[in-house]
């Protein structure tokens, strides 16, 4: 069963707009779906369902509420691409940090103590950033920007953390990639898969973007990490 509900902000500044799928039977743990740059659109919808499917209650809140309530874009059509760019310029993580520790209460509230996250490029970002900021029981980023930025946050993260890392991303470096490796493959807490020649967004559920054979590895693995953390 699958509802939008409206989630109060921790900044108090709006109702944030949520795609919740629930499971058929009483839920195992949570799974906070973090958007890509494209908003609450059917790929992230889908990701939702098969996280019920699999007995989480899956939230995916829209990210981008404040300036842009409910776009739906696709990355595969150019001008809406650009669009998705705009968006990102305009968006502050730190409000992304509010929102997902403001779903966390509300599952929370829900009856549903363990609450994981899986997050998608900008996504990944904030589940990061939610790692290192919030009481999540467990983060996956796939192939999260600028985290290379934000390593100075690493001795925060006191819960699981899992990365996977698109080798051939175009929105991030070599050189990032190996500043993320060197900041992190010692922190006891944070496990990096690296998927040599991969490009960014391989592991979309649908569009010209997704490999099947590194997507479905990279989410059982995913799979395996929540199953084990949210238990």
């Amino acid at each position: 069963m699958s509802e939008t509900v409206q989630i109060a902000s921790l900044k108090d500044d709006g109702t944030i707009p949520a795609y919740v799928a629930r499971p058929a039977g009483t839920a195992k743990g949570a799974v906070i779906v973090i958007p890509e740059i494209f908003g609450v659109n059917p790929g992230i919808r889908q990701k939702a369902d098969k996280w019920a499917e699999q007995g989480y209650l899956a939230v995916a809140p829209d990210i981008f509420w404040r300036f842009a309530p409910g776009v739906e874009l696709n990355p595969d059509v150019e001008a809406e691409l650009n669009e998705a760019f705009g968006y990102f310029q305009r968006y502050d993580p730190a409000d992304g940090v509010y929102d997902i520790e403001s779903t966390i209460r509300w599952i929370r509230a829900e009856g549903v103590a363990k609450v994981g996250c899986a997050g998608y490029c900008l996504g990944g970002r904030i589940a990061y950033m939610a790692a290192a900021r919030t009481d999540i029981d467990a983060a996956v980023g796939y192939y999260g920007v600028m985290i290379d930025t934000m390593l100075d946050e690493a001795h925060h993260i006191a819960n699981p953390l899992l990365l996977h890392i698109a080798g051939a991303d175009q929105f991030v470096s070599p050189e990032a990639q190996a500043a993320m490796h060197a900041g992190l493959d010692d922190h006891p807490r944070v496990t990096l898969y690296d998927y040599p020649g991969m490009p960014h967004g391989f592991a979309a559920e649908m569009g010209d973007r997704r490999h099947d054979a590194e997507a479905e590895l990279a989410d059982s693995r995913t799979e395996a990490f929540l199953a084990e953390h949210l238990a």
